[in-house]
C-alpha cells in the first residue's frame, strides 16, 4: 500500500514538471519551488528574504573550482525565479501557467506579450501627454488670434488709425521700393505690425501664452490654491468678522460674480 502511494505521488511530480515548458519562465523548474518558497504562503517580504539569502550562497564569485559552472546556472535560475515573482503582474500570468500548462498558446503570448512590450514610465506618459495638450491649445490659440487680427486688419477704422499712427512715427508706407507689389506689402505689413500693437484682443481670440497652457495651469496649481485659501480667509476676516465696508476692489468683484463673469471678461 505504501509502495503504490510512493509510486503515485512520484507520477504526479513527474506529469506536472513535464508539462513546464523549457523558455518560459524557470523553465522545466517551478519558480517558487527555487526559491523554496510555498505558493500559498507567498508574500514579497518572505521573497526577498529568501531572495537575498539564496543569491548570497550561490553567487558566482564565491565559488571556485568545478562547482562553478553549477552555481552559475544555479544563480541565473534564482535571479530568473525572483524577477518571475516580484512582479505582480507577471506573478500572475505565471500562476495562471502552472494552473492551466495545457494552454500553451496563450501562456507563450502572455509569456513574450511581457518580455517584448517597453515598459514605459508612466510619470512619463503623463508629461508628454501634458505638453502635446498645451502644445494644440497654444496653436489653437495662435491660429484663433491670427484670425482676429487678418479680419481687424481688413477694418477701415483700424487701418485709419494705424496710419494716422504710422505718421506720428515717421514711418512711411510707401518704403525705399520700386516694384508697386513690394510697396503695397510693406503697407500692409506696418500697418498690421501697428494695428496689433494697438487693438486689444480678447476672450478666445487673445494672444496665445504658455500661461494659458495646462501644463502651465498644473505646475502652478500649488500657488493657485494657496492664493485662493489666502484671498477667502483675508476677506471672511475683513466683512465678515471685523464688518468694514466694502472697498472699490471688493464691489467689483461683487458685481462681477453677480454677472456671472471672468475678471478678464469684466475689465
Amino acid at each position: 500500500m505504501v509502495l503504490l502511494l510512493l509510486i503515485g505521488l512520484i507520477h504526479v511530480f513527474i506529469v506536472t514538471h513535464a508539462e513546464l515548458l523549457q523558455g518560459l519562465y524557470c523553465g522545466t523548474e517551478n519558480c517558487y519551488e527555487v526559491l523554496n518558497i510555498d505558493r500559498t504562503e507567498f508574500n514579497k517580504n518572505m521573497l526577498g528574504r529568501t531572495y537575498r539569502k539564496l543569491a548570497a550562497q550561490y553567487h558566482p564569485d564565491k565559488v571556485t573550482g568545478a562547482k562553478k559552472k553549477e552555481a552559475e546556472e544555479k544563480f541565473r535560475q534564482i535571479a530568473t525565479a525572483y524577477e518571475t515573482l516580484k512582479d505582480d503582474e507577471t506573478r500572475a500570468d505565471y500562476d495562471y501557467y502552472l494552473n492551466h500548462p495545457e494552454q500553451r498558446a496563450y501562456n507563450y503570448y502572455q509569456y513574450y506579450r511581457r518580455r517584448v512590450a517597453p515598459k514605459v514610465d508612466a510619470r512619463i506618459v503623463v508629461l508628454v501627454t501634458l505638453v502635446l495638450i498645451s502644445i494644440i491649445q497654444f496653436l489653437s490659440a495662435a491660429q484663433k488670434h491670427k484670425e482676429a487680427l487678418d479680419y481687424a486688419v481688413k477694418q477701415e477704422k483700424y487701418r485709419n488709425a494705424a496710419k494716422e499712427i504710422a505718421k506720428e512715427r515717421g514711418i512711411p508706407l510707401q518704403g525705399d521700393f520700386r516694384n508697386r507689389k513690394s510697396r503695397k506689402e510693406y503697407a500692409e505689413q506696418v500697418l498690421r505690425q501697428i494695428i496689433e500693437e494697438n487693438v486689444d484682443i480678447r476672450g478666445g481670440y487673445k494672444k496665445p501664452s504658455i500661461y494659458n497652457t495646462l501644463l502651465w495651469t498644473i505646475i502652478v496649481l500649488p500657488y493657485t490654491v494657496y492664493r485662493y485659501v489666502a484671498w477667502n480667509f483675508s476677506w471672511f476676516i475683513k466683512y465678515h468678522v471685523k464688518k468694514e465696508d466694502y472697498d472699490d476692489d471688493a464691489k467689483s468683484y461683487l458685481i462681477r460674480r453677480n454677472m456671472s463673469l471672468s475678471e478678464e471678461q469684466f475689465a
